[in-house]
């Protein structure tokens, strides 16, 4: 009954000096929200960066396009995606069939060779000590040096072929070239691959780096050793740091960018290679209050947040700056201090001094704590 009455009584009184009353009985009547520890944020400064954006990809500073060196069908294909190599692993396998012929032919082209080489020289050292006792003619000399020349020219020939086909017969296999991943298989077993045709990729995980890009409008600022946070996609609100390698002398004359290589602090996640990434340049940096963007409410162009004081919400209004793009964040310029608690995600049927109560897992937390500083 006093509730009704109340609520009758603040229904006849609109407007004026009865305002604030109207809105005290509506907080009032409003049933008491229950808060978990996750529900509150407490603010506290933070380092804010400001700088260019900065945009590109991840990718391997180590990588190799394997491809045909000669013309031959695939026989067979022995790594998988995502599968780990080490250096001098064989990956894919060639017909050698016909090179291995060419090399048994080379082989014995080279024996006949060597074969005649070493009759001819026989046959000049015998001439050359009949020349000594005057039993040979200086034609016949000549004639046996001309033919040691040409046997020695023909072998060295059919040495060079056998080389030459061995060279060949090692082509037919893909080996890896650094410890890795296969980051692309590009061929099967049965396939043709003509010379220049890619075979796979492989990667070196560990020497993965951002290659960004930073508008020529900003790129006075940007330098190497600078530097740089930011976040990839399919890796949510996970931070990733770098610091600047090389920063490119030329823009690009199409779209006026310049290219910015970042070494990725610590060891990267193997699958992030290819992945789109997005942050900033860390230019120069302060410290400020920054507050979630879930826990803003916005309207047009005000703001505000919903602001935990005792036993009760206040709805306190907010001059903010800019989004971090990175975060998410926005710094808070009035209208809060360090320390203040707040409401994570709040809704729109919140009422201006509409009572808190925790809930008992917190009680049970805050009970804790206050026992764990007694005992201290």
């Amino acid at each position: 009954m006093a509730l009704t009455t109340a609520l009758g009584l603040a229904g006849c009184n609109r407007g004026g000096p009865n305002a604030d009353a109207k809105a005290a009985s509506a907080a009032s009547a409003a049933p008491a929200l229950l808060v978990a520890p996750e529900d509150v944020i407490t603010l506290r400064p933070a380092a804010v960066s400001a700088g260019p954006l900065i945009t590109g990809t991840i990718q391997p500073d180590r990588r190799a396009d394997l491809r045909a060196e000669v013309s031959a069908i695939v026989l067979a294909v022995l790594k998988e995606n995502g599968q780990a190599v080490k250096r001098g692993d064989l990956l894919v396998r060639l017909d050698d069939t016909s090179i291995r012929d060419s090399l048994v032919s080379a082989q014995e082209t080279e024996r006949v060779a060597g074969q005649a080489h070493d009759q001819a020289e026989r046959q000049l050292q015998r001439l050359t000590t009949l020349r000594a006792s005057g039993m040979a003619s200086a034609q016949q000399m000549e004639d046996a040096e001309i033919r040691r020349n040409n046997t020695q020219s023909d072998m060295s020939a059919a040495k060079a072929r056998v080389v030459q086909a061995r060279q060949q017969l090692a082509r037919t296999e893909a080996r890896a070239p650094f410890d890795g991943i296969v980051s692309d298989r590009k061929v099967s077993a049965g396939d043709t691959a003509q010379i220049g045709k890619e075979l796979l990729k492989v990667i070196d995980p560990r020497s993965l780096r951002f290659e960004g890009l930073v508008s020529s409008d900003a790129i006075q600022s940007v330098r190497a050793g600078q530097a740089v946070s930011f976040r990839v996609n399919g890796y949510g609100a996970q931070d990733f740091t770098g610091r600047i390698r090389l920063v490119s002398p030329t823009a690009n004359p199409t779209t006026r960018q310049v290219e910015v290589l970042v070494d990725i602090a610590g060891e990267a996640p193997a699958r992030l290679a290819g992945l789109y990434a997005e942050g900033r340049v860390e230019a120069s940096s302060t410290t400020a209050l920054v507050i979630p963007a879930s826990a803003l409410v916005r309207e047009g162009d005000k703001a505000w947040a919903w602001r935990i004081a005792g036993n009760a919400i206040q709805k306190v209004a907010l001059t903010v700056g800019e989004r971090d793009p990175r975060r998410g964040d926005y710094v808070v310029l009035t209208g809060l201090a360090d320390g203040d608690r707040l409401l994570r995600h709040p809704n729109g049927t919140l009422k201006d001094g509409q009572a808190v109560q925790p809930t008992a897992s917190a009680v049970a937390a805050s009970t804790a704590s206050a026992a764990s500083a007694a005992v201290r």
